[in-house]
């Protein structure tokens, strides 16, 4: 499969990189989103690893942006976020519209779980 990683901290994104390509995946990263609709719009990704909190533009934002653009409304998107009481989670999935959720820090077994479902 082929990903992408917005995400801004260097240290997460290395980490969910690492253990997708030690997996045997695809993965593009960019550092916050600015370019990433673009790279979405083009990049045929099976899914999209998605940070909720970044300084420029939040992830909740992004993906309102995401999901009324015509060419990417469509694109699966994983939250991938250290906000994890069941209530942010919630919020992450039926309100922001991702259609799964990873806890930070990711494990191993957490990702592939998740891969599972993708």
């Amino acid at each position: 499969m082929r990903f992408l990683v917005v995400e801004d901290s260097v240290v997460d994104r290395c980490l969910l990189i690492s253990l997708l390509e030690e997996l045997g995946h695809q993965v593009d990263a960019c550092p916050n989103t600015e370019g990433a609709l673009d790279k979405i719009a083009t990049g045929d990704y099976t899914s999209v690893f998605l940070d909720i909190v970044m300084p420029e533009q939040d992830g909740y934002k992004f993906l309102r942006e995401l999901r009324l653009n015509q060419a990417t409304a469509k694109q699966h998107v994983i939250f991938y976020s250290s906000k994890k009481t069941a209530l942010e989670v919630n919020y992450g999935l039926k309100r922001a519209g991702a259609n799964d959720y990873l806890v930070k820090p990711v494990t191993r077994e957490s990702l592939v779980q998740l891969l599972q479902r993708v």
